[in-house]
């Protein structure tokens, strides 16, 4: 390719990624800019998305007013259908999407009618989480979990394809013999199943974790096997800052059968892992938006998060990560989006023939 053909070829990179464009025309002043979360008002995606709004409202040029819209329904794809097909590239609409909204996407689900590959992602936000084991069972650490074979444990589930397809495909890839007991509204409904002694291995986010869980494991109730790990700038699965003296999902494999996971049940697994944690929630701008736009979102984010407003409420109001922009929330936003095809149909075919799921998409 010669100069020409590769200086037209980065200039069409730059206008569909939005990398590298003056955000000085951009002037947002006297609009309303309409923040839609595809979920119900008080949980933790209305949280994360109203604490968002309220920073991005300071620092986006002209210094809009910036409203949060919740559009629940069908598991937040109602809202994200109807963002895709009516949304316009003007900047004054904005769609914060979660694990909710990407499993369905990456399952092939024919109720999806988006493509994330056709968003614009602006901010990508990790989270995290440990999972653990009563101590009744007898394993100190991962290490010794060959000796849960054989012996049937419970899981208070919120749903298969919820986030906790994840727990459900990393206990089974770890060998472990889990009954996922369904119909719990929420993961703190599953601690206190735990704490009574009905379920007797349990996941937590890391504030949920860090708040009631870790004293369990303090008080030698619980036994913490591992986090699910964060992504390092090379895509790799790396240890959470949170709990820096616990293996990640990766490494406790590692530690429990002498080699790192492998095949198709460990891309299906990683896919899901990745899409659920390192990279759960997304801020996007709809096709088309002009790279000034883009740009102005992602200097606004980058002004954003060294805000000491930001910097003083985040953690007990969205948790202790770093949301990220740019390369890196490309980054984290293209892992979250991919999956292959062979593993899509591996989890759709294991929940069809194990727990009798039905897909809507073929």
């Amino acid at each position: 390719m010669d100069r020409r053909s590769l200086l037209a070829a980065g200039a069409a990179l730059a206008l569909a990624t939005g990398f590298a464009a003056p955000a000085q025309a951009v002037d947002f002043k006297g609009k309303t800019v309409t923040m839609v979360i595809p979920f119900g008002v008080g949980g933790g995606s209305d949280v994360w998305g109203r604490f968002n709004a309220q920073l991005l409202q300071k620092h986006l040029p002209g210094q809009p007013a910036v409203v949060v819209k919740n559009q629940p329904g069908g598991g937040s794809i109602s809202g994200a259908n109807l963002f895709a097909a009516s949304a316009k590239p003007d900047g004054l609409t904005i769609l914060g999407t979660s694990g909710s909204t990407q499993f369905p996407y990456l399952l092939g689900e024919a109720h999806v009618k988006f493509d994330y590959k056709d968003w614009i992602p602006v901010l990508a936000a990790p989270t995290g989480g440990v999972a653990y084991i009563s101590s009744k069972l007898g394993v100190a650490s991962v290490k010794d979990i060959s000796k849960l074979k054989g012996v049937k444990m419970h899981y208070a589930s919120q749903g298969l394809t919820s986030l906790d397809l994840v727990p459900l495909l990393g206990f089974r890839l770890m060998g472990m013999d889990v009954q996922h007991v369904t119909g719990f509204p929420g993961r703190g409904e599953g601690r206190l199943a735990f704490e009574r002694g009905e379920m007797n291995v349990d996941y937590q986010t890391t504030s949920a974790y860090l708040r009631s869980s870790l004293p369990l494991v303090k008080k030698g109730e619980a036994v913490a096997l591992f986090s699910w790990g964060t992504l390092d700038k090379n895509g790799n699965l790396a240890r959470d800052p949170n709990f820096p003296d616990l293996p990640h999902y990766e490494e406790a494999y590692e530690l429990a059968f002498g080699k790192k996971p492998s095949g198709i049940e460990w891309d299906a697994m990683r896919a899901f892992l990745v899409a659920g944690f390192p990279a759960q929630k997304l801020l996007v701008l709809p096709k088309g938006t002009p790279a000034d736009i883009v740009e102005a979102y992602r200097q606004a984010v980058r002004d954003m998060v060294k805000d000491p407003e930001y910097l003083a409420k985040r953690d007990d109001l969205i948790g202790e990560y770093d949301e990220v922009t740019d390369k890196e929330g490309e980054a984290l936003y293209q892992a979250a989006i991919s999956i292959s095809p062979a593993a899509r149909e591996w989890v759709r075919n294991y929940l069809s023939k194990t727990y009798d799921v039905s897909f809507t998409g073929q």
